[in-house]
């Protein structure tokens, strides 16, 4: 249920890349809800499709922009911000939910592994949020939220390709905060543990099959070492970017805000 005003974020153009994702596509239906235009991107054109389909039963359909890119490739990412801009107008607020899983030991990493994960995860977006800043720092206005992890505030077993990238966007986050306010803009993280999504179960099916155990035993073992007992679910990470976005996160500036079901306190 959501429990923002349906005006908060009225006269903002919001971009979300990962948008097939789990979180990407509630963060696109919550700021609809909150009178938000929309553009969405990933690299999965169905879903892109089933996306638009669902926004265009919560807003008015001249207020959607959609388009397929892979935000890795330069000429993708140009022409993503170019026909955004065209079609909605001064992209005001950037949500950066692309990213890919692994979860590899050192052992079996290779140096592409690193540079493959470090690409897509933070370079790519890095990158992209490079160019639209510009037209933020004209305007003097923004927002600006990364979807990073609790990988990026503490390193687990078998996630150093994974860990590496996320501590890259939050170092990123921290450094672009402090210059970015400067023109009014704000910049922050948010942190997610496990959240049920198909990257997530992607994970789980993984470690099942690796340690001879049933996807069931390692979600439940994965749940029961919350002190919440739960996996955190997209909406709620949704809501989480949502807020920052709005007007009531005006002095929250740089923050890494963690979503661990109590796993992580400090």
């Amino acid at each position: 249920m959501s429990i923002f005003a349906k005006d908060a974020l009225k006269g903002r153009h919001v971009l979300i890349t990962g948008a097939t994702g789990g979180i990407g596509m509630e963060t696109a239906e919550i700021v609809a809800c909150m009178g938000a235009k929309v553009t969405i991107t990933g690299r999965n054109t169905e879903k892109l499709a089933e996306l638009r389909q669902k926004l265009e039963t919560i807003m008015d359909a001249s207020d959607i922009f959609v388009q397929r890119a892979d935000i890795t490739n330069k000429s993708d990412r140009e022409q993503l911000i170019r026909d955004a801009q065209a079609a909605l107008g001064f992209i005001s607020d950037l949500v950066n939910a692309a990213g890919v899983a692994g979860n590899k030991t050192v052992d079996q990493l290779e140096e592409e592994d690193i540079k493959a994960m470090l690409d897509i995860n933070y370079l790519s977006a890095f990158s992209l949020t490079k160019e639209i800043y510009k037209e933020m720092q004209e305007k003097k206005q923004g927002n600006i939220v990364n979807i990073a992890s609790l990988s990026g505030l503490r390193g687990t077993f078998g996630n150093t390709a994974y860990a590496s990238s996320k501590f890259a966007m939050i170092g990123w986050t921290q450094s672009m905060a402090l210059e970015a306010i400067a023109f009014n803009i704000r910049v922050n993280a948010v942190c997610p543990g496990f959240v049920d999504t198909e990257m997530v179960e992607g994970l789980f099916e993984n470690k099942a099959k690796n340690t001879n155990q049933s996807y069931v035993q390692v979600r439940k073992s994965a749940e029961e070492s919350l002190p919440s007992k739960r996996i955190t679910t997209a909406d709620e990470v949704g809501s989480t970017i949502a807020f920052l976005l709005t007007d009531a996160a005006q002095n929250i500036v740089g923050e890494s805000v963690k979503i661990s079901g109590g796993a992580v306190m400090r």
